[in-house]
């Protein structure tokens, strides 16, 4: 908790060891054993699940648990686990989890590639995420890597730390200019479209996007800017929802990925569709890092030097491939895009209000207000149904109205 430098609460915690791993008690009193595999962010995730009556339980390790640990954790008898990305949540766990006596699971993340949803439900173990809070803070960090990527900034950065710079220079760190380039987006979810708006009107770059679902929003208001634009005599950017990826590596500036990680985008961007790229283009991804073929992004990078890649996530994370952290057109950062304090903080306090619904009988609320969680001044406010449920439909746990239903 102190490299976050947030305390859950200034009670100063039990401890006990497991496996050489030391796990923090906080409520020990508590009717409901719930085991947290991180320490989370901020203080109102602990204070409502101890508010909730959970004895809670906490991992001081920073290193990723191992299946056989987390299963040492949950021991005989356990009621819910809040997990995290870096843990392979699949048959065996859920397998412990229900057998321990376990209701509920909740991953501290938007995405669940590495939970095995099915499995949960084959267990009767409810599953939630932490939708709605990861919008912007990921946007941002897209359009920080493309600009990095863009301006040359960590080269640039390293350049005056080493103590190089002896004069201005006509030629010192050229890099692109983005304002009427293009921008093409995959994956225009909310995360796309918020990076493509923020691009279109912040840069005037046109935007080009494939998704599988047209997203009419997206399209209005990227139009709505266009007419403005046009209105004030100013150039109007264009605006394009594409056939197929190749379409928008042929044409895109600036690529900025956001799929789902599934079977059909392992891989999508391969060392086939890296060359039909611009020899000059930059590449951003802040989904999953298996959407890229890392290594051959690495060859591509070696052999196109005007080639830039921006990475928040990596194919076998946390290792890069071979030769990744040599080059210098690419900028690397530590999966950090959902990483500001408010961000963090509401991600931890759904996790909490999940398992925590479950434990108490109740199901997923209907069209949750995300805000009323995040931003609820104390534990007492927090809405009472789980706000994001994944498998509430086949346990039966879809009961719940949106009400702000308190404890």
């Amino acid at each position: 908790a102190e490299a976050c430098g947030l305390a859950a609460e200034m009670v100063q915690p039990r401890t006990v060891v497991r496996d050489g791993l030391t796990w923090e008690v906080h409520n020990p009193d508590g009717r409901f054993r719930v085991v947290v595999t991180k320490h989370m962010v901020g203080p109102l995730w602990m204070e409502l699940l101890t508010h909730r009556d959970c004895r809670v339980e906490v991992c001081s390790s920073r290193d990723a648990l191992p299946v056989s640990a987390i299963r040492s954790a949950i021991g005989s008898r356990c009621d819910a686990v809040i997990g995290q990305l870096t843990e392979q949540w699949k048959d065996e766990l859920f397998g412990a989890l229900k057998s321990a006596g376990g209701r509920a699971f909740s991953t501290m993340a938007v995405g669940f590639d590495n939970v095995d949803v099915g499995a949960a439900t084959r267990h009767g173990v409810a599953v939630g995420n932490t939708p709605g809070v990861l919008t912007e803070a990921t946007a941002e960090m897209a359009v920080s890597l493309i600009y990095s990527c863009a301006r040359r900034i960590v080269e640039a950065d390293a350049f005056m730390r080493a103590e190089k710079y002896k004069i201005w220079l006509p030629d010192l760190f050229i890099g692109k200019l983005l304002h009427g380039k293009t921008l093409g987006v995959i994956g225009a979810g909310r995360i796309g479209a918020a990076v493509g708006l923020m691009m279109a009107r912040g840069a005037h770059m046109n935007v080009v996007y494939f998704d599988k679902y047209q997203n009419k929003a997206f399209e209005a208001k990227l139009e709505t800017f266009r007419a403005a634009l046009r209105e004030n005599d100013e150039d109007p950017i264009e605006w394009q929802r594409l056939d197929s990826v190749d379409d928008v590596l042929k044409r895109a500036d600036v690529v900025t990925l956001h799929p789902n990680l599934d079977k059909t985008t392992f891989h999508l961007i391969n060392e086939e569709r890296l060359n039909i790229m611009k020899r000059d283009a930059i590449l951003v991804n802040c989904a999953r890092g298996p959407v890229i073929d890392e290594a051959a992004l690495v060859e591509h990078c070696r052999r196109n030097p005007h080639f830039f890649a921006g990475l928040d996530v990596f194919e076998d994370e946390p290792q890069m491939k071979p030769g990744l952290k040599d080059l210098p057109n690419a900028v690397i950062v530590p999966h950090i895009a959902s990483a500001t304090l408010w961000t963090r903080s509401g991600m931890s306090t759904l996790a909490a209000a999940n398992v925590s619904a479950v434990l108490h009988g109740h199901g997923a609320a209907k069209q949750a207000n995300i805000l009323e969680y995040v931003n609820a001044s104390a534990a007492d406010q927090v809405p009472m149904p789980a706000p994001a449920l994944l498998n509430a439909e086949p346990l039966g746990l879809m009961h719940a109205s949106p009400a702000s239903a308190k404890l």
